[in-house]
């Protein structure tokens, strides 16, 4: 009975300590219509471990942002569909919203988008090739564990 009693504690004891230590995935939330990009998004993510979810117009944005709290909100700014611009505005004038964090990627020749964002209140902009080169490390910065 003593060895029965010894190994439920034991299983208890390692019971609690893993829902203590449960990993804890990131949420992040794409702004993107680019099939490429999406496409290599998607991947990287999954290589990374890291949860995502795509939304497209700016109501499914603001809504899906409410529901899920992402840790990182990624734009492509050069999007039609999502009114990137708008969008980021809606989010940081929504006391709710506004502290989640948002990047956005852009064509580095379209200097009037980047001005655009930036006086929405995005919280960083990045040339389409730095944000591809970038992209695990940017997922992964993302997550809680490497804050």
């Amino acid at each position: 009975m003593i060895l029965g009693r010894s190994l439920f504690n034991s299983l208890s004891m390692a019971l609690v300590v893993a829902h203590k230590c449960a990993i804890i995935v990131p949420m992040i939330l794409a702004a993107v219509d680019d099939l490429l990009f999406s496409s290599k998004i998607r991947t990287t993510a999954k290589l990374a471990g890291v949860e995502l979810t795509f939304a497209r117009t700016l109501p499914e944005i603001i809504d899906q942002a409410r529901a899920l709290r992402p840790a990182l909100l990624i734009f492509d700014l050069n999007s039609a569909k999502a009114d990137p611009i708008e969008t980021i505005a809606a989010l940081k004038r929504d006391a709710d919203l506004s502290s989640i964090r948002t990047l956005g990627f852009v064509s580095h020749v379209h200097t009037d988008v980047i001005d655009a964002a930036r006086n929405a209140g995005i919280d960083e902009v990045m040339a389409r090739s730095a944000f591809a080169a970038r992209l695990a490390e940017i997922l992964l910065a993302a997550s809680p564990s490497h804050s």
